[in-house]
């Protein structure tokens, strides 16, 4: 789980540097892409030629699958380098790109940045090696991600379909039975979670904007597009995006939720001392949880996110991320069997679902018992994997980036996130958000609709 929470936001300061590196590598990486499909005797002949891959990732102990692929593929040696986390690694492949030479064959990177090394040409299309074959065997939303008419640009690897855990014993005590089935009905809760036990409902923080993204994800909002060349789309202030934050804003004011920073000390006590009654977040967030609030055990139940009308069943999704090939590869064949072997092979992807906490984009690890047939203590014996394998159906399949998630995200840190942190006007954060990305955009030389 650590690892989808870094891809999801661990951007900081290093993001306005690898926005301008991103500006200063706009050449290909390479040569032309590959245009003819490689053929069986091709892939044979790679994998029987010893070859040495370099494969950055920021998943930890992920020499465990990389033992299995190299134990198919014996005359194949795989350097792994673990990059820490996803900051880090951006800027470090960014500059080795621009250096042209010490450029990893693979490397990882989340759904939100795909777009910004697309726009450098630095990703290698996969469609020549196979792996368009492989759009079935993925969940369609998180399909979309690393595809689309021109290539396919990366294996998926994990995701965050959105849901709300929630301590039991505090919304039973507040007159409540499950998770609430609408925002409106979050709302009433809220209140009587205030009003009868003291806590806040839930929290929504300020410095946080992959998870603000997966709220508007949820409501059908589009803010972002991108053409894959020099068009972008930027509707921040669209109707959907304001309709959300005029309701976050009413709890706010009300002081049914708090706006703490999240992942800080005082946002762990807070989960373990009864502050916050519930969390909106991905299906990283269980096993998080358990290593976080471990005194809570028994007293969390999962439940789905609340919809905006009644009788929807829709989700959002918060972080994610893949494993690509870079166009400077010299063995763009083995390069590809790698990235794919991590992601697709049964034994891998069970190994990244159950002991690496990674959420499965794999269909057939989603529906695999080992992975969901676990039902948990903490969570008062419940399935949880199974309850977000289900969630993982129902999330949105259209939502796009903008390729320079850097900026946006430190630009959400000065404008909305400044305001729901210091309980502002968030419809004024939300249009400063707007303004600030609209005009980067166009410095950067993007035409913007």
């Amino acid at each position: 789980m650590r690892t989808v929470r870094q891809t999801a936001t661990a951007l900081g300061a290093l993001a306005v540097a690898a926005a301008l590196l991103l500006a200063g590598c706009s050449k290909p990486a390479t040569g032309d892409q590959q245009t003819k499909n490689v053929t069986q005797a091709e892939i044979d002949k790679a994998m029987d030629t010893p070859t040495t891959l370099t494969f950055w990732s920021w998943v930890p102990d992920l020499q465990k699958e990389v033992d299995l692929f190299e134990k198919k593929y014996p005359k194949i040696k795989v350097n792994l380098v673990n990059t820490t986390d996803s900051t880090r690694s951006y800027t470090k492949v960014r500059a080795a790109l621009k250096a042209g030479k010490g450029a990893p064959d693979v490397t990882q990177i989340g759904y939100d940045y795909l777009g910004s090394f697309k726009q450098t040409n630095s990703l290698l299309d996969l469609s020549p090696y196979g792996g368009k074959e492989l759009a079935n065997d993925y969940v369609d939303w998180v399909w979309k991600q690393v595809a689309d008419s021109k290539g396919v640009w990366a294996i998926p690897q994990d995701s965050g379909p959105l849901g709300t855990l929630y301590r039991d014993d505090i919304f039973r005590k507040a007159g409540l039975d499950g998770a609430p089935a609408t925002w409106d009905d979050f709302a009433k809760a809220a209140a009587q979670v205030k009003s009868k036990t003291g806590s806040y409902i839930t929290n929504l923080p300020g410095n946080d904007m992959p998870q603000i993204m997966s709220l508007f994800w949820q409501a059908g909002a589009k803010p972002f597009s991108y053409d894959g060349q020099k068009t972008v789309g930027i509707d921040l202030n669209g109707d959907t995006e304001k309709k959300v934050m005029a309701y976050w804003q009413d709890l706010i004011k009300k002081d049914l939720v708090s706006t703490d920073a999240d992942f800080t000390d005082e946002f762990y006590q807070g989960l373990s001392r009864n502050k916050y009654a519930s969390w909106l977040v991905a299906a990283w967030g269980p096993v998080f949880l358990q290593g976080t609030a471990k005194d809570t055990s028994g007293k969390w139940r999962a439940g789905k996110i609340p919809q905006w009308q009644p009788g929807q069943d829709v989700s959002g999704n918060w972080g994610g991320s893949s494993d690509v090939v870079l166009a400077s590869t010299k063995n763009p064949i083995a390069a590809y069997q790698l990235a794919k072997f991590i992601n697709h092979d049964s034994e891998s992807t069970l190994t990244l679902a159950n002991q690496q906490f990674l959420f499965p984009t794999n269909t057939a690890t989603l529906q695999d018992p080992k992975f969901t047939g676990q039902a948990s203590e903490f969570y008062g014996g419940q399935k949880v994997n199974q309850f977000f394998s289900d969630v993982s159906k129902t999330v949105d399949k259209d939502f796009e980036w903008l390729p320079f998630m850097d900026y946006a995200n430190t630009s959400f840190n000065d404008t909305l996130g400044k305001a729901i942190s210091e309980k502002g006007d968030l419809s004024v954060g939300l249009a400063q958000w707007q303004e600030k990305l609209v005009t980067y955009a166009k410095q950067q030389g993007f035409t913007v609709k």
